[in-house]
């Protein structure tokens, strides 16, 4: 994983949504001139947003929703290992009890 964007989520869609939604249409590169912006990084920064958008259209996941499912089968997991404890402990003390 990358170092941490300088750049709020916030400011990049607003990047984004001046290079999308502008009328007349603006180029990446007068959007990225404005803030000093690396047009690169803007260009990368549209081509995620209109990937989402094309995933959302299709009914495919987005960005977020894939990370948010991977947290979420991380947690499964534990909870499964954790279970799987309390059930051999339980085992364990009903076998001790009834000695």
């Amino acid at each position: 994983m990358g170092r941490p964007s300088p750049y709020s989520e916030e400011f990049r869609a607003g990047a984004v949504r001046l290079v999308v939604e502008s009328n007349p249409p603006r180029s990446i590169n007068e959007v990225a001139l404005e803030p000093g912006l690396n047009r690169e990084t803007l260009r990368s920064w549209v081509r995620r947003a209109e990937a989402g958008k094309a995933s959302e259209a299709a009914g495919r996941l987005t960005a977020a929703e894939r990370e948010e499912l991977k947290a979420l089968r991380r947690r499964v997991k534990v909870l499964e290992e954790e279970k799987e404890i309390l059930r051999k402990a339980t085992q364990f003390f009903v076998r001790e009890m009834n000695r």
